[in-house]
């Protein structure tokens, strides 16, 4: 390597490191620090790709607990209950109307299953769950993982202007996040922009539809075994485990502490806002994972096949919440 290239790399480290630290200060709002990932992974070759795809997941999840320190018990359980129903009915239609587009489109049959389930369930953490049980091989998860991630980014952007645009209160704005964005990290993002209120709502309904990862899992785990053709998690055959989000569990007894211990208010607020700060640097980190290679990767049919069923799974939503068909 020449003496140019080697301060070129030097200059991409120190810049991605000054943009992680810039969006952890706080300094920044979540969609900048998104837009200044998508921009640095846009020009650069990221030095750290794997390190950083590493690090958002587990940052998002410290951040999401962080979170639930600054939420009520009470209105986390009411708006989980309440979006129990809606959140059962919009997985099972987004499932088959995912599955119905990708064979329409003839997009490759793991790929197209890890893109509905991706949609309907939380993103990329459905994905990671299930690509394994189904046997998904790396290509497959990229081209899921790539579809999945590429809208999530539009949506944190577009999701907050068009709530604004309609009017949407607090509580319609959360849950249609919940309904329609994939990721969580995307879900908090937005509704955080948003409100408050946007984002409690959005928060407890989305990990609540998270929780539907397990016993979809365990459902296609055992399609898999009547098959015949379960997927192994190693090369000795052993049956791949499912992957159980126990952050859930953790941001649970995070807002139930700060409902039955007030005492510790202070503590609470510094630990919730060190989760909006360690949420706004996963999104950064989200952000320059994006890049033209990974556009390419993508392909068109997959594209055509998420970007499709996601405007219906929005669109869907938004007019039943905002037409208050549902609500919380």
């Amino acid at each position: 390597m020449s003496a140019e290239a080697s301060i070129r790399r030097l200059d991409e480290r120190i810049v991605f490191f000054l943009g992680l630290l810039l969006a952890a200060s706080g300094i920044v709002s979540p969609p900048v620090a998104l837009a200044g990932g998508i921009a640095y992974g846009f020009t650069v070759e990221h030095p750290y790709r794997r390190e950083s795809a590493a690090l958002a997941k587990l940052l998002l999840q410290i951040s999401v607990v962080g979170l639930g320190f600054g939420m009520n018990l009470h209105a986390v359980l009411h708006a989980g209950r309440s979006g129990f129903v809606y959140t059962a009915i919009s997985i099972t239609c987004a499932l088959a109307l995912g599955l119905l587009l990708g064979r329409l489109l003839r997009v490759g049959g793991k790929a197209s299953f890890l893109i509905a389930a991706g949609t309907a369930i939380c993103g990329g953490s459905a994905i990671a769950a299930l690509s394994p049980i189904t046997g998904a091989n790396e290509e497959e998860i990229s081209v899921s993982m790539g579809t999945i991630f590429l809208l999530n980014s539009i949506a944190l952007l577009l999701f907050p202007t068009i709530g604004a645009a309609m009017h949407l209160d607090q509580n319609q704005f959360g849950l249609w996040a919940a309904l329609a964005i994939h990721d969580t990290s995307s879900v908090v993002g937005a509704a955080a922009k948003y409100g408050d209120q946007a984002l409690a709502v959005g928060t407890a309904v989305k990990l609540a539809r998270a929780l539907w990862i397990l016993p979809l899992s365990l459902a296609v785990a055992g399609v898999m075994r009547a098959r015949g053709t379960a997927a192994s998690g190693t090369a000795g055959g052993k049956t791949a485990k499912v992957a159980v989000p126990w952050f859930i569990l953790l941001f649970c007894l995070a807002t139930a502490a700060s409902t039955c211990f007030p005492q510790f208010g202070a503590e609470y607020s510094a630990a919730s806002h060190l989760g909006r700060a360690g949420l706004t640097a996963t999104l950064f980190l989200i952000g320059t994972s994006l890049s033209p290679r990974t556009l390419r990767s993508v392909g068109m049919r997959p594209l055509i096949q998420g970007v499709t069923l996601w405007i219906v799974v929005a669109g869907v939503s938004l007019a039943a919440i905002y037409c208050r068909w549902i609500a919380i």
